[in-house]
C-alpha cells in the first residue's frame, strides 16, 4: 500500500509540511510505503476546460506543459492521497487549486478514476479560514467518491512561522490519529 501526500505550500518545509510529516510518520510505522511532492516551486496552471480529458480518456491532462500529469499519475498509483494547503485568503492555494481542478476532470472523465481510494486533507493556517479551507479539499474527495477518515478535530494546525504548527499540541495529536485512523482504514479497504 501506498499514500501520496501533495504539500501546496509556497514553503517547503514550512507548518503544511510539518503537519502532512506528522501523518506520513505514522503511516509508514503501520508499514505503508508514503510519498511527499511539494508543489512550491512548481509551474503549474488550473485547467483551461478543453474537455480533452474525456475525448482521450488515457488518465492525463491533455495540457503536458507542467507538472501536474505527474502529480494526476502518483495519485493514480497510489491507494491513498493527502492534500496539504496553508490558508490563503480563507481558501486552498493555486497550485492546490490547479491540482484539484485538473486532476479532478481527469479523475471525472476516467470513470471516476480515483474512487474508493482513501483521502485526507491536512490544513495550516495563521488565525482563521481553515474550515473553508478543509472543506474546499474534502469535497475534491467527495466528488471523487473517495474514502475520508476522521480524527479527534479537524485536521488543522495554526502558526506563522516555519515549525510554529510544532508547538499547536492538539494540531499534533490531530495529526497523528489521523496517520493512524488513514492506516487502520487502508488496511481494511485495500
Amino acid at each position: 500500500m501506498k499514500v501520496v501526500a501533495f504539500n501546496g505550500s509556497a514553503r517547503k518545509g514550512g507548518n503544511t509540511a510539518e503537519m502532512i510529516n506528522r501523518v506520513l510518520t505514522e503511516l509508514e510505522a503501520e508499514g505503508i510505503e508514503t510519498e511527499l511532492i511539494e508543489l512550491g516551486g512548481k509551474k503549474m496552471h488550473g485547467c483551461i476546460a478543453c474537455m480533452k480529458c474525456f475525448k482521450n480518456k488515457d488518465r492525463q491532462c491533455a495540457v503536458k506543459k507542467d507538472f501536474v500529469n505527474d502529480c494526476i499519475a502518483a495519485m493514480d498509483q497510489a491507494d491513498g492521497i493527502i492534500l496539504g494547503s496553508p490558508t490563503y485568503f480563507a481558501t486552498i492555494t493555486t497550485e492546490m487549486s490547479a491540482l484539484i481542478d485538473r486532476a479532478g476532470m481527469v479523475s471525472r472523465a476516467n470513470n471516476d478514476m480515483f474512487a474508493r481510494k482513501v483521502g485526507a486533507g491536512v490544513v495550516a493556517a495563521r488565525r482563521g479560514g481553515a474550515i473553508q479551507t478543509f472543506n474546499t479539499l474534502n469535497a475534491f474527495f467527495f466528488i471523487g467518491q473517495m474514502i475520508v477518515p476522521g480524527s479527534r478535530y479537524w485536521n488543522m494546525g495554526f502558526g506563522m512561522d516555519k515549525g510554529d504548527v510544532t508547538q499547536d499540541a492538539e494540531a499534533m495529536e490531530t495529526m497523528e490519529i489521523l496517520g493512524k485512523n488513514m492506516a487502520w482504514l487502508m488496511k481494511k479497504t485495500v
